[in-house]
């Protein structure tokens, strides 16, 4: 079989011309622009901005659907301190049976990030990466913030790509040195734990059950579609950080509400994670009520709430998801495509003819 390569040249864009374009950016794209530490990072910032009241206020909207569901959420950057004004709004579709039954993701979805001073559409992107990255950046953040120091023994349940993504993020704020994988696919919690050692070069260990191995864990996290609670009150000793990322949802549901009520709880949003979260299936059984959350991560990551106060309190993050992390990382992966000329410039009013790679590109053939 012969090979042929050859290049398309194409001229260069003109500066107004591209400023008129909208710039689309694939997975692969923004898995090369986007990276934790830099995520953290700006997942950081969006929050400490959302304190201090330089953001335009998340929203969500929600649509379930036979085997599954779409959800909507927005939120905006305010400029500030020559940091350009953004807004952003994700399409996500999630349906848990798309794997083994169509063999497609989980969560398909497109992130729209627009100049908030003008309104132009900047980019499309796809949103599986950024989900997947800014949802562990936060989880990091409010373990960097939450968690003992000292907390290096972690129980991941839910072994699909977020929890990879979770397992890498907690690496990079505390000093993890063994992990446990939970999956009611075993095949697949096997996978994790070899793949996982390999790459983070630590102890990564498969479970069938959540029980005396896991006990001594000093973080946990959640990351799966699970109707009914699965962790509660015996699995988790004093001093522990539980991250609880998979309910979205008000119908998804991984916390026994006994643990939240015997716990301190920090919300990501809390009017998402009392109509959504594990928070609102402990208000719903009357376990708690809304004052009894401390606060939320805005509050404790700009220094107006003291998140941990004592080395024995379980504090559980509610971590239902919002567009602050995703405006957030988005951004990161616009700025750096523009400054690197990554993704296909496409102009929506014109048609395809008018579409165009940002630099040469290469096809073999």
């Amino acid at each position: 079989m012969i090979q042929l390569r050859y290049y398309i040249i194409l001229p260069p864009i003109s500066t107004p011309v591209r400023e008129a374009m909208i710039l689309l950016l694939g997975r692969d794209d923004v898995r090369l622009l986007l990276d934790l530490p830099a995520c953290i990072d700006a997942v950081d910032d969006s929050f400490r901005r959302h304190a201090l009241g330089e953001t335009i206020p998340p929203g969500v909207l929600g649509a379930h659907v036979d085997g599954g569901g779409f959800h909507v959420k927005t939120a905006g950057l305010r400029g500030q301190s020559g940091a350009p004004a953004r807004f952003a709004a994700k399409v996500n579709a999630n349906f848990p049976g798309n794997r083994d039954r169509h063999g497609l993701p989980t969560i398909q979805g497109v992130i729209a990030l627009f100049d908030a001073t003008d309104g132009r559409v900047l980019a499309l992107l796809d949103t599986m990466e950024v989900t997947t990255l800014r949802t562990a950046a936060a989880t990091a953040l409010a373990a960097r913030h939450l968690a003992r120091e000292d907390a290096g023994l972690v129980t991941v349940c839910g072994c699909g790509e977020q929890g990879r993504g979770q397992l890498r993020a907690l690496e990079c704020v505390r000093p993890v040195r063994r992990a446990f994988a939970y999956d009611e696919n075993v095949v697949r919690a096997e996978s994790f734990a070899t793949s996982m050692s390999a790459e983070l070069g630590i102890d990564v260990r498969p479970v069938r059950e959540l029980g005396k191995a896991t006990a001594e864990s000093d973080i946990w996290v959640t990351c799966t579609t699970a109707r009914r609670w699965f962790l509660g009150r015996s699995h988790v000793r004093r001093g522990t950080f539980v991250a609880a990322v998979g309910a979205d949802h008000p119908e998804k549901q991984e916390i026994e509400p006994g643990l939240l009520a015997a716990s301190v709880v920090i919300a990501d949003v809390l009017d998402q994670c009392v109509a959504m979260g594990d928070l609102h299936h402990a208000l719903d059984a009357g376990v708690m009520r809304r004052g009894d959350v401390r606060g939320e991560l805005a509050d404790v990551v700009s220094g107006r709430v003291i998140g941990r106060q004592s080395a024995d309190e379980i504090i559980v993050f509610d971590s239902t998801g919002t567009a602050l992390q995703d405006v957030a990382a988005a951004s990161v992966v616009y700025d750096r495509a523009v400054a690197s000329g990554v993704g296909l410039h496409v102009d929506l009013a014109r048609g395809s003819e008018s579409w165009m790679p940002s630099r040469v590109s290469e096809v073999e053939t």
